[in-house]
């Protein structure tokens, strides 16, 4: 069954402070989105980096941060990504909130141009060694260095593409670099040659 965004999002809580704050529920004719398309595998391989919600033992929510090459996550096909698992603090909070309960939230942010998917999931953690080539090959980017320790293969629910109302636009090194680089006829604050 295709699933609505607001499907896992609007509980019965956020439809009450919908009416409440809103004077009536929203979301509810929006169209059921439970599988990537050629524009959501594109944005979530062009991104480096995305940040990732699991729930522990306790209830309590962790929010991380992954980031790698772009490519690291990739679209697997319509219905599943992965992403290369680099070692970081040594903590395995997320690895361990993931054999506990595997739904996951992730939220993938192109600064520059304020675009924000939002995807929910159920993940499973998957041993280098364990790695069918379908999720081997398109999650571990060639230019990775160090090698992945582990990849995380999630399951899609649904997604939605989200607000740009308040993303400030921001670049990384390289796209300022690149930016710079290009002539810009419509920027009155370049100079031309």
């Amino acid at each position: 069954m295709a699933r609505n965004f607001g499907d896992i999002a609007f509980t019965d809580s956020v439809r009450r402070a919908q009416r409440r704050y809103l004077g009536r529920e929203v979301g509810a004719a929006r169209v059921a989105r439970d599988t990537l398309g050629a524009r959501e595998a594109d944005f979530i391989a062009a991104r480096d980096s995305f940040y990732l919600a699991t729930v522990g033992e306790n209830g309590w929510p962790y929010v991380q941060h992954r980031g790698g090459p772009a490519g690291f996550l990739r679209a697997i096909d319509g219905k599943r990504i992965a992403f290369a698992d680099y070692g970081g603090n040594r903590q395995f909070v997320t690895v361990g909130n993931l054999d506990h309960d595997a739904r996951v939230a992730l939220i993938l942010v192109d600064y520059p141009t304020r675009r924000r998917l939002k995807i929910y999931g159920r993940a499973r953690v998957v041993g280098m060694e364990d790695a069918p080539p379908e999720l081997l090959a398109p999650a571990q980017p060639a230019q990775a260095a160090p090698p992945a320790e582990r990849l995380v293969a999630i399951e899609v629910e649904t997604f939605d593409w989200n607000c740009s109302q308040h993303i400030t636009p921001r670049y990384t090194e390289s796209e300022w670099r690149d930016r710079l680089a290009r002539p810009d006829t419509t920027d009155p604050t370049r100079r031309q040659e």
